[in-house]
């Protein structure tokens, strides 16, 4: 019997000891980050800091809003999220709060990162994990973005059903976009303060455009531009679209400006405010921005 009672203790002691390994979440892996950072998964994931608004998105999207516990000044607008969460400023992060915040990992941007220095560099030192999301330049690196956060946060069947979604949402629009014609060429502004803001190739915003079935009248344009406004004059585009949220009457500012009213797309009333969140982060919600840029410019060909 005391033998019995020996192995009966044993067993249970065995079973304790596993039950509370897999309780502690102790498990981690090696996987690289969007930058191609190698880096080791944190034991548990229940405290996560969001530092871009793209990033935040795609978590919350991923149900993982509850495991938010700060994130940038800009994310503040997001459903799904603790009002009375902590707002971080990450063009100068505190490396003392967000270390005193005792996270799990920071998912961080490119937008963070200026130069070489690393500024969540004492953050590292600090044993957190810092996972890093360049800009995605292009909308299958957008899938891709949310693919590597599914798999980084154990949410892989959910971020399966949001890019799955997306597909077919922008294969419906590239089938109307096959039908047109006569495309229409698009000014996109961004910004027109100190001066105008836009972009050309190598840009998620231009690959939207391209996927409506417009032509960007910058296209032949690298990046991030600061055209003039007698390039965009001598462009002469159909439409105009600006998601500049900062000043009042953005579109009529756009009419008013000298030689602007010989554009077609003022001459014709085609100038249009669009959303500034769908249109600016790189998240599933580029496809709302789709939609609403479709029907601005190409308002009979798509209705939906």
């Amino acid at each position: 019997m005391k033998h019995l009672k020996h192995i009966l203790i044993s067993l249970l002691l065995v079973v304790m000891s596993t039950v509370l390994f897999v309780g502690c979440g102790s498990k981690t892996t090696t996987m690289t980050d969007r930058a191609g950072n190698e880096f080791t998964t944190p034991k548990k994931m229940e405290k996560i800091i969001s530092t871009a608004p793209s990033n935040t998105e795609i978590l919350v999207g991923l149900g993982l809003g509850d495991k938010l516990i700060a994130i940038d000044k800009y994310s503040d607008d997001i459903e799904g999220i603790n009002k009375d969460i902590t707002k971080i400023d990450f063009r100068n992060p505190d490396a003392e709060a967000i270390i005193g915040l005792e996270p799990d990992i920071v998912i961080a941007s490119g937008h963070n990162q200026e130069g070489s220095e690393d500024p969540f560099k004492v953050i590292k030192d600090a044993g957190i994990t810092v996972v890093y999301l360049p800009s995605s330049e292009s909308i299958e690196g957008i899938y891709e973005d949310i693919d590597f956060l599914s798999k980084l946060t154990g949410t892989e069947s959910e971020g399966k059903k949001i890019v799955d979604e997306m597909k077919s949402e922008v294969d419906k629009i590239k089938e109307t976009a096959s039908t047109i014609k006569d495309k229409k060429k698009v000014y996109f502004e961004i910004g027109s303060t100190p001066s105008l803001y836009s972009f050309g190739s190598k840009t998620f915003l231009n690959e939207m455009l391209e996927t409506i079935g417009a032509e960007n009248v910058f296209a032949k344009e690298e990046g991030w531009i600061s055209p003039s406004e007698e390039s965009v004059i001598s462009a002469n585009p159909d439409v105009i679209l600006t998601n500049e949220g900062y000043i009042e009457n953005a579109t009529d500012a756009i009419k008013k400006r000298p030689g602007f009213e010989n554009v077609n797309a003022v001459k014709n009333n085609k100038v249009f405010l669009v959303d500034k969140n769908t249109t600016s982060r790189g998240s599933q919600n580029i496809v709302k921005a789709l939609k609403e840029m479709a029907r601005d410019i190409y308002p009979d060909e798509y209705k939906e």
